[in-house]
């Protein structure tokens, strides 16, 4: 084990060791952002037939070769056709089949004259142009052919996928089963929302907040307890959520204090440590471990701290083993619109919002830098990097970022 190493090194070391959900069929009325287990392919075509898209009438292109307004082509009407019914009749030389927007293409016919277009003679229609083969006719297919992938294994179920499930008559889906995740708070200092605040304590915050985010990204979060700062009794706790859930989240505990029990604990149980330290800013006190093949996170008590590195390390991680195969902070580059005064011997990361003007992505600071602000987060969607020695960062200069939002 590591003591001390850098982000990709962390993201690597927790990859390595993530399992992938089971699968399970759902309804598809119940699929909505879950993450599909497996390739989706068309069984046949959408639409399933040709269909005319207007209103007009359908007939045999051939028979209007030599048509011009000198020399019309009248045409004999047969049949009329409304959407969500066929004719019985089949289109031969002469004559045509009146058909109503979304209608399937009488047998015989190959295109289609609008109703505007028409001259109607009572039960003839004149044509005064040349028309080709399949003008004005939607094919069969045209959104998608038989045969052709929809959607791939471990992609998030949209409504567009979602629509054209339905297209293929396909009533339940295998997806991943959703991740259960573990929070589990500690130290002396916090209290519950319901306790009322005496000197000395804060409320407890982060397993909240936590719990939302785990929420955002299809997880479902579970709030184990609080304990205080000794080993056997966040021990205990970490083995309860090891019970029944997927993954365990801790926050607090995880600096090298003398009340810092975290890691402790995680020993304590047995569980394989990973790495103590990660080298950035805010977010560098942390532990991971795992026992009995599931991660168990600790994260900083410092709520920009303990979520720099939730969004980082903590989110890819549950996204990955929910089965997305996107599981990465998408990486991008901006400019920043305000300076940023302090040096940076660690890298570090700042939060913001990612803004548009004039064509040229900003990053907007969403309020203080330091470790413990947490309403630095609010309108947070993306995480800013400056390089490890770098001095103050002036308003216009470029830097990397991670998509969060």
């Amino acid at each position: 084990m590591k003591n001390s190493i850098t982000l990709e090194e962390a993201q690597s070391l927790v990859f390595d060791h993530c399992s992938l959900m089971e699968s399970e069929r759902v309804d598809l009325k119940e699929s909505f952002g879950r993450v599909l287990f497996e390739d989706l392919a068309a069984q046949e075509n959408i639409p399933p037939f040709a269909r005319s898209p207007y209103d007009g009438y359908a007939f045999r292109a051939q028979d209007t070769e030599q048509a011009s307004l000198k020399n019309p082509v009248i045409l004999s009407i047969i049949d009329e056709v409304p959407a969500g019914y066929t004719s019985a009749y089949t289109v031969e030389s002469g004559t045509a089949v009146k058909i109503l927007t979304g209608a399937p293409i009488p047998e015989g016919a190959d295109a289609v004259i609008k109703f505007e277009e028409t001259v109607i003679l009572e039960n003839q229609i004149k044509i005064t142009a040349a028309y080709q083969p399949g003008e004005n006719i939607v094919p069969a297919g045209e959104d998608v052919k038989r045969g052709t992938r929809i959607a791939s294994q471990g992609t998030a179920i949209t409504s567009p996928i979602m629509g054209l499930i339905a297209a293929i008559g396909q009533e339940d889906i295998a997806v991943y089963k959703i991740p259960k995740i573990a929070i589990i708070s500690t130290g002396d200092e916090l209290v519950d929302i319901s306790e009322p605040l005496i000197p000395g304590k804060i409320r407890n915050t982060n397993c909240y907040t936590l719990f939302g985010y785990i929420q955002s990204i299809g997880a479902v979060p579970l709030i184990i307890g609080t304990a205080k700062d000794r080993k056997e009794e966040i021990a205990a706790l970490i083995e309860r959520g090891l019970n029944q859930a997927d993954m365990v989240l801790t926050t607090g505990g995880v600096s090298v204090g003398d009340y810092d029990m975290v890691s402790r604990a995680m020993e304590y149980l047995g569980a394989n440590l990973l790495y103590k330290k990660i080298e950035i800013k805010p977010g560098s006190a942390t532990a991971a471990a795992v026992k009995d093949g599931k991660l168990i996170l600790g994260l900083s008590g410092n709520p920009s701290a303990a979520l720099t590195n939730f969004h980082l390390v903590a989110v890819p991680f549950i996204k990955k083993m929910a089965g997305r195969t996107n599981y990465l902070n998408e990486k991008i580059e901006v400019t920043l619109k305000k300076d940023f005064k302090k040096e940076s011997p660690r890298r570090r990361f700042l939060r913001g919002r990612l803004v548009f003007e004039e064509g040229i992505s900003m990053m907007e600071p969403t309020g203080g830098q330091g470790n413990g602000i947490l309403s630095s987060m609010i309108g947070c969607n993306i995480l800013t990097e400056v390089p490890g020695g770098s001095g103050p960062k002036r308003s216009g200069e470029k830097l990397a970022a991670y998509l969060i939002g």
